[in-house]
């Protein structure tokens, strides 16, 4: 939802009058090319983690928050897009990231921007670059996940079998609609960032050995066990 700003609104009556009008503001775009840093990660403790996207270019540093299951979908789609563009030949895109890689903390401050409802993936021809897009969360993604719509197949959209295909990205002429974070990255800076992301995703509460929910350290109701503890 767009950020909103209340104001009192002057009554036209000799009653007095308490109303009050919505101002919507202008679309806010945060837009990065090629960034110095663009990572996931995380701020708390396994089983109590909000997840990242952050960018970082100069001085400039920007942050949306997301969920878990967001984070795990970009990365999958990343990587097979990644694979797609190595079967075109394209530079960089099979290039392996260091051993270690970035493994640094978010970049202070953090400057979280907004929540992300939906993201887009796409690939830039002319220019051979990965066009990776956030947009706020709406209302209608709210009401959508209250209805138990899969965010899993709706947060990414990316036709796997065509890099090229064009992707409805927002127009940034439009004044209205969600807020943007749109990055664009070299195929080798994407690979760079999904080996962060599965070291991130991988650093939460360890799944259990019978039913592979993540356990909590004081152990979880196991469905295998007929809800009993399982430490």
């Amino acid at each position: 939802m767009a950020p909103a700003a209340t104001t009192a609104s002057p009554s036209a009556s000799p009653e007095p009058n308490f109303g009050y009008a919505r101002l919507l503001m202008p679309r806010r775009r945060f837009l990065f090319d090629q960034p110095d840093r663009f990572v996931t990660g995380t701020i708390g403790t396994p089983g109590n983690r909000t997840f990242f996207l952050q960018a970082r270019d100069g001085v400039r540093t920007v942050a949306v928050s997301l969920e878990k299951v967001q984070v795990a979908v970009l990365t999958a789609r990343l990587n097979d897009l990644l694979e797609e563009l190595v079967q075109r030949g394209i530079d960089g895109a099979g290039e392996i990231p260091d051993a270690v890689g970035d493994t640094r903390s978010l970049d202070e401050p953090l400057n979280e921007v907004f929540r992300a409802g939906t993201l887009a993936l796409g690939w830039d021809t002319a220019d051979e670059l990965i066009l990776l897009e956030a947009r706020e969360l709406t209302d209608d993604d709210e009401e959508d996940d209250d209805e138990g719509a899969d965010l899993s197949d709706d947060d990414t959209d990316e036709d796997e079998d065509d890099p090229d295909e064009d992707i409805d990205f927002h127009d940034d002429a439009a004044e209205d609609g969600p807020d943007i974070f749109r990055i664009r990255l070299a195929p080798a800076a994407a690979r760079q960032f999904v080996a962060r992301a599965l070291r991130v995703l991988a650093a939460g509460r360890p799944p259990c050995p019978l039913c592979g929910q993540p356990l909590d350290p004081q152990g979880h109701l196991c469905p295998r066990r007929n809800g009993h503890l399982l430490n």
